[in-house]
């Protein structure tokens, strides 16, 4: 296959930057760099069609690409706060969702066996542009391929190195590839010369030497005057001087003509080995006329040099017609609420799975993308990084997120801050987000523990929700089919904005099915028809002594666009006759809820009984049926209910003994408050002992109580354990016993000595195994020894 090449040398101009002006004064430009264009490349049409069109690189072997440049982040041992879990979970963990979330569409956008794929991917008016570490591919809207998968060589002439990043500039409608230049070290960036990825060709710059450093794991922006860049780049330990910041003159390079380049440190960054600041994205087709850029980090207690959790934020204002008086601003210090962000105290390999090696979790990071948007009276900017959520050692990964807002001329503040962590209680990680034209945020995510395998995820909120929490059920994208074989992750997501509409949230990530691929989803949280209630719950009644006139209580929400009043609500009992009534309070709007309680009570007094209220609304206008009802049976609890809820020692094990104590749970089904009352225990329908329980419970309260009396569980072999309640009048005698069977074995971790058949007697074991143990293969070598 021909290279590119030479329809590039027709359009070929070579760079002649200026050398590097250098500035010592603290706030200002470190250095000023012109850029010239270094090629104008085809069409990616074009390319197809002359047969100069690369395709995209295909290892048949897991490998690692782009090693990152760092060593574990340093923290000094047991400083730092919160010590008992984060403080933020327990405002998610109260949030009850009743309605369901599915995405709109879901395809795969590649196959890659780079570690990792480094998935990144941006929307447009009628294309989307997905890339991966060494390669990129262009899809229309409906998730169909327009082309091949195409090497970054196809646009940046003979470099393929890879991590590049997608973006659409929808104020200016054209679409961004950027990916690193190693000799010298630096940045490749093309921008499309229109607004259609395949048709149109690109103008193709490099920053060559200027970013000094080797510049890992890079975050683009875009903003108002230019494209900015932050990298991990090592800087200065004493004082974390040196280039930390790059902007790119934005008006220039989408003409292809020559552009200034400028760089910046951050004054007052306290980092780890690794760091990544990122300057907040103008991700929809707005752009604000006035304002520098704002560059955001997370600041954690548990470093060195810091002494309380904060974000810091610097101002950059940039001045083309004079760069030397462009300027960053010292940082503004905003304190958040306790974080940790390191895991195994800053170690790259943290997150278990159900097979392979614990995965890198993609700490003190901000995760890409820090996203900015402007609303009439304020401005907004939400972004997310990882912590860790468990007390102690434990490890647990949740996501913290954050909405700053600015007032006019204003510094930044919190508006709301949360923890998410999935309802599933597993590692939630590998965050992006960003906010739609409503004010509603879209959160995309990762899922995995040692039990459940690497899976797609996505939240939100909206604008009317209570601060602090995401209410959107949690909607599943894809889930792996297998494991990751390295401990590198999709390093980083990208979750971007149709400009089309500014609701359908498009997100990429990474999963394993079987190989590692990128899966890209696209989803909404604005309300898709204008009339639309649903009843999210009935409130009350619950299981309790029910009487002849109970209330029935339901919460409605309104789902659609158009406010709801005056419309009628009905509930029925077991299929009666349904009662209708009319909601006539206050107004509610889309996404606002509230609790309306029938006139018409109920009876529902029979003891013991189960009754299943319907309850629906009845908007004649209601465009979606499908979540107008809901059902839940209720039971009228006895006045006495006392029964065995479960058997909790002992349990399967080894080395059981001839005065084992049997401990079960017992729960109060009824609504009367009991004590002293009988307990038996048997086991092996044997050796039967009753204790009386003299302590008190209370209706729905479970209490724990071990047996006075030990049992012989020493011999080995299998037990059946009865433990039962005898409360006089019991209402329900069904839930007073429960039977555990459990095994008693001499051999760890799992195999069963008395499985071999041997002809060996219980009694010879018991004297052969006693204080010996089984290997992973059996007997250990002693007793195999007797036994042959």
């Amino acid at each position: 296959m021909k290279h590119p090449s030479f329809k590039v040398l027709a359009y070929l101009l070579f760079c002649v930057s200026l050398a590097p002006t250098v500035f010592a004064q603290k706030g200002r430009p470190s250095r000023v760099v012109t850029l010239q264009l270094v090629a104008k490349v085809p069409s990616i049409s074009e390319q197809m069609r002359e047969g100069t069109f690369i395709d995209g690189y295909e290892s048949k072997e897991d490998e690692e690409m782009n090693p990152k440049h760092r060593g574990a982040n340093k923290t000094v041992p047991g400083k730092g706060y919160p010590k008992t879990g984060d403080p933020l979970v327990a405002f998610q963990k109260a949030v009850k969702k009743s309605y369901d979330s599915s995405p709109l569409l879901v395809f795969d956008a590649d196959i890659s066996q780079a570690s990792p794929s480094d998935p990144t991917g941006a929307v447009g008016p009628n294309h989307f542009l997905a890339a991966w570490n060494t390669a990129f591919r262009i899809f229309d809207k409906q998730g169909n391929p327009l082309t091949r998968e195409a090497s970054l060589s196809t646009i940046f002439p003979g470099n393929a190195i890879g991590d590049p990043i997608v973006l659409y500039d929808a104020s200016a409608d054209r679409f961004i590839i950027t990916e690193f230049d190693k000799e010298p070290n630096g940045l490749n960036i093309a921008i499309s010369t229109g607004p259609d990825p395949v048709n149109d060709g690109w103008y193709i710059y490099t920053t060559g030497f200027e970013t000094g450093s080797f510049p890992d794991y890079t975050k683009f922006s875009i903003w108002r005057d230019g494209y900015y860049i932050t990298a991990n780049i090592p800087l200065n330990d004493s004082d974390s001087t040196g280039d930390a910041v790059f902007v790119i003159e934005r008006d220039k390079v989408l003409k292809g003509e020559s552009a200034q380049f400028l760089s910046f440190p951050l004054t007052g960054l306290v980092k780890t080995n690794f760091y990544s600041p990122q300057v907040l994205n103008v991700g929809y087709p707005g752009m604000p006329q006035t304002g520098g850029a704002t560059v955001v980090y997370m600041q954690d207690d548990a470093w060195a040099n810091v002494n309380i959790d904060h974000l810091k934020l610097w101002t950059v204002n940039v001045d083309w017609q004079d760069p030397l008086q462009s300027n960053i601003s010292e940082p503004q210090v905003i304190p958040t609420a306790a974080f940790t962000s390191v895991f195994d105290g800053g170690g790259l390999s943290n997150l278990k799975q159900s097979q392979g090696p614990d995965i890198d979790v993609l700490q003190a990071t901000i995760m890409n993308q820090a996203q900015f948007r402007a609303f009439d009276s304020y401005n907004s900017a939400v972004f997310n990084f990882v912590v860790d959520v468990a007390e102690g050692d434990e490890e647990l990964a949740g996501i913290r997120w954050f909405e700053l807002r600015q007032q006019p001329n204003k510094p930044w503040n919190i508006y709301q801050e949360g923890t998410y962590v999935s309802p599933e209680g597993i590692n939630t990680f590998a965050g992006s987000m960003i906010m739609d034209k409503n004010g509603a945020i879209g959160l995309g995510y990762t899922t995995m523990n040692d039990k459940n395998p690497i899976t797609i995820k996505y939240t939100g909120r909206y604008k009317n929700d209570p601060l602090n929490i995401m209410s959107v059920p949690e909607g599943i994208i894809a889930q792996s089919s297998n494991y990751n074989a390295s401990t590198r992750y999709a390093d980083y997501t990208h979750m971007t904005l149709d400009p089309i509409d500014e609701e359908s949230f498009w997100f990429i990530s990474e999963y394993f099915n079987p190989e590692r691929r990128d899966v890209a989803a696209v989803f909404k949280l604005a309300p898709s028809f204008k009339n639309d209630l649903q009843i999210t719950s009935i409130v009350t009644p619950g299981d309790s002594k029910l009487s002849k006139t109970e209330k029935i209580k339901v919460k409605i929400r309104n789902a659609g666009l158009n406010s709801q009043s005056n419309f009628n609500v009905s509930y029925s009992i077991d299929g009666s006759d349904p009662i209708v009534e009319k909601y006539s309070d206050v107004p509610l709007a889309f996404n606002e809820s509230a609790e309306f309680t029938f006139i018409k009570t109920a009876d529902l007094s029979v003891e013991g009984e189960k009754y299943i209220i319907s309850a629906q609304t009845e908007l004649a206008a209601d465009q979606n049926n499908s979540n107008d009802s809901i059902k839940k049976e209720v039971k009228s609890l006895w006045r006495k209910d006392i029964g065995i809820s479960s058997i909790d020692y002992p349990t399967n094990s080894s080395g059981l003994t001839q005065a084992e104590k049997i401990t079960a749970t017992i729960t109060n089904y009824g609504w009367e408050t009991q004590k002293n009352f009988p307990i038996s225990f048997t086991v092996n329908n044997k050796d039967s002992i009753t204790e009386i329980f003299t302590g008190l419970i209370e209706s729905g309260i479970s209490e724990s109580y071990t047996s006075n009396a030990t049992f012989d569980f020493s011999g080995i072999g299998i037990y059946n354990i009865n433990v039962k309640t005898g409360l006089n009048a019991d209402g329900d005698i069904e839930n007073d016993a429960i039977t555990s069977v459990i095994e008693n074995n001499y051999c760890s971790p799992q195999a069963n000595c008395s499985t071999y058949n041997d002809g060996v007697t219980q009694i010879q074991l018991n004297e052969l195994l006693i204080d010996t143990e089984c290997n992973s293969s059996g007997f250990a070598d002693e007793t195999q020894t007797i036994f042959e």
